[in-house]
């Protein structure tokens, strides 16, 4: 162990200076909707609940096609950063701007005007629909915003300023909070609005992190050098494909799991609202989990795409193993507090027994994939700064649409296991990716330290 921790120490001190602000920003963004679970759970009730599961359920699809967007101008500034090319980072964060900010506009309109019809139409019950319609719109809404942040976040992580970023997403989730207690439960005068006041909490909370992140970048003399070149005429049509050949696929990263573990909660949703819940308050606390490690993830794309920009394929190998290393150590941490806490963690969201007793058994089963999910993310992050994205998409369809969902509706519905067995399917599909991408990691990065090596060696 000693002789590993020297061999990486370097490494992994790079890394968590990167990733920790990381982390806590990531997190933030579902700290958004782990809030409006806690709020609503204790101030509105079962139903309610189940309705914000539902929402976010589909929800989590638009926001993680816009994240998945959003990220890719990140591997690209850190590429060009490597090699001192400031001038086109610039130009970069223009054509980035604009894609995000049509992004999010394409995205409300999909969520107003399709999904607000699917809705009706999905075998739930029919007082979780009617509460969830509202909430549903207006988190549509604040992708908008949302998307003009994360332009800005992704521009500043991949030039390796994270600290800002997550200053102000704690920020944000604080006055998210406490929007939501006040508009929820109708405080200092406010109507009670039930669902639908944690959904106003968050297009408002959304709305200040965009406004205050653009103001520092334009303002911090951190960014001076690299918007030289920021300005509308430097939008192009080469640019642009740059990014999405990036930004698109890792949508589709995105939306193969996220929309396997919607699949899942809408099968969950057939079986009772009670299960719902339950499901709603396990996936929440795992999905910070996830978002902590993808903090870890969005480092190694940063460090991944410095090295291969500088051709140092060596250092990104043994940085990219640190960050496997650090993931694994956090994720079995993570798993320990699901387990020892499986039963007094959904205390937090509802004082339902009922809810709470299935919860608990479903966070047993949180604690064992919390390996799987750290390492398969890390892995997409690591391959996404070597601008590997193609391959991994498909294996990500694969794991979650071909192994995870499928296992989940034969376990959960077809023999009748219920919300375990379909949770059992998760397990499959996140171990499935983490293996594959962890073989294509290796592939990738021995290949890109032989031909290294070949040229010292010609040279």
């Amino acid at each position: 162990m000693k002789k590993i921790y020297q061999k990486y120490r370097t490494y992994y001190i790079e890394s968590l200076l990167l990733a920790i602000p990381v982390v806590f920003s990531q997190v933030g963004h579902t700290l958004v909707q782990t809030a409006d679970s806690i709020i609503v759970g204790h101030f509105s009730g079962t139903i309610s609940l189940a309705a914000v599961s539902l929402v976010n359920s589909i929800f989590v699809l638009g926001l993680v096609i816009g994240l998945g967007i959003s990220y890719g101008i990140t591997p690209l500034i850190a590429q060009f950063n490597g090699r001192k090319d400031y001038t086109e980072c610039g130009r970069l964060l223009s054509n980035a701007l604009l894609i995000n900010g049509i992004a999010g506009i394409m995205l409300f309109l999909l969520i107003s005007v399709g999904t607000m019809q699917l809705i009706g139409h999905l075998d739930q019950a029919p007082e979780v629909v009617r509460q969830a319609k509202p909430y549903l719109f207006l988190m549509g809404i604040s992708l908008a915003p949302l998307m003009i942040f994360n332009t800005f976040k992704q521009f500043a992580e991949g030039l390796g300023f994270t600290f800002q970023a997550m200053v102000i997403s704690v920020v944000g989730n604080i006055l998210n909070v406490v929007l939501g207690i006040i508009f929820v439960k109708g405080l200092f005068g406010v109507k009670p609005m039930g669902v639908a006041g944690v959904g106003w909490s968050t297009l408002i909370d959304r709305f200040c992190m965009a406004t205050v992140m653009a103001f520092y970048v334009f303002k911090s003399k951190n960014f001076k050098v690299y918007l030289k070149s920021f300005a509308m005429k430097n939008i192009d049509r080469l640019r642009c494909l740059s990014i999405l050949k990036i930004g698109a696929p890792v949508a589709m990263q995105y939306v193969f799991e996220i929309s396997a573990f919607s699949g899942a909660a809408i099968l969950i949703g057939t079986i009772s609202p009670v299960a719902q819940a339950a499901h709603q308050i396990a996936i929440n606390l795992a999905a910070l989990t996830y978002m902590a490690a993808s903090g870890v993830s969005a480092a190694s794309a940063i460090k991944s795409g410095n090295y291969l920009g500088a051709k140092q394929h060596r250092d990104l190998r043994l940085s990219a193993i640190s960050n496997y290393h650090i993931v694994i150590a956090f994720m079995s941490l993570t798993a320990i507090l699901f387990a020892v806490g499986n039963h007094l963690l959904p205390w937090m969201y509802t004082t339902d027994e009922a809810v709470i007793t299935i919860a608990a058994q479903l966070l047993i089963i949180a604690a064992f994939f919390q390996l799987f999910d750290g390492t398969q993310v890390v892995g997409l992050g690591i391959l996404r700064g070597m601008g590997d994205v193609n391959i991994p998409t498909l294996f990500t369809m694969i794991a979650y649409w071909i192994v995870g969902l499928p296992v989940g509706y034969l376990l959960g519905i077809q023999f009748k296991m219920g919300v375990t067995g379909v949770w059992y399917g998760l397990v499959m599909g996140l171990l499935t990716s983490s293996i594959l991408l962890f073989f294509r990691f290796q592939f990738i990065s021995r290949r890109h330290e032989v031909k290294q090596d070949y040229i010292i060696a010609r040279d």
